[in-house]
């Protein structure tokens, strides 16, 4: 026996999870270097160290590891929003942080890779019902952190015309558009201020 299969042996024995996370660890990074298309089930097999039989009983194909990559991603994204929007400070200052470290931050990476376009074009076609799911999780925690500001403010959303569903779905089409509008994260988040403020003012008494 060679020294790969023995390393394939003792790699395959491990349980699942760590394997599965070293797969989409090392899936993550080949399709930031060469493209989605170009990553073969073979070369994910051989940067995660283990044999593609191995590979093949966690995913049957890149797909499933594509969606296994973007339910990571958006929920890691999802449970830090939650912890940073409910801590105690200024309103604006837990969106921006918000949106610096859950929006701009998980997109850094891809967007700076050469592939990152082909990247997002799958989303819809691989993961449009996780990005759903991410979109609808992530607003129902800005309708609350809105509620609870314009409570302290003694804001009537309702007698303005408004609601806080309506101010979390105009801040989050906001910065949706603006990541496909303005590739650099310095200008996003220049952007990103001046949509937060808009709904600060919203809710201020």
């Amino acid at each position: 026996m060679d020294n790969d299969e023995v390393k394939n042996v003792t790699t395959d024995a491990e349980p699942a999870e760590p394997k599965r996370a070293r797969i989409l660890e090392a899936a993550m990074r080949l399709v930031l270097a060469y493209g989605f298309s170009r990553t073969t089930m073979g070369d994910i097999a051989s940067a995660a160290e283990m044999s593609r039989p191995a590979l093949y009983l966690l995913f049957k194909n890149k797909a499933e590891i594509y969606r296994a990559i973007a339910e990571q991603l958006l929920d890691g994204s999802v449970a830090q929003a939650g912890v940073i929007l409910r801590r105690e400070g200024p309103f604006a200052e837990r969106m921006m942080m918000m949106i610096e470290e859950c929006l701009i931050a998980m997109m850094r990476h891809i967007a700076a890779s050469p592939h990152g376009a082909e990247i997002l074009d799958m989303k819809s076609r691989l993961a449009g019902d996780l990005h759903a799911a991410w979109r609808s999780r992530l607003g129902a925690l800005v309708t609350a952190a809105v509620v609870d500001e314009a409570r302290r403010n003694g804001v009537d959303l309702q007698a303005r015309g408004l609601s806080a569903p309506l101010l979390s779905a105009l801040l989050l089409d906001g910065l949706e558009g603006m990541k496909m509008r303005i590739p650099d994260p310095d200008e996003q988040r220049v952007a990103a201020r001046g949509l937060v403020r808009v709904v600060e003012i919203a809710i201020q008494g």
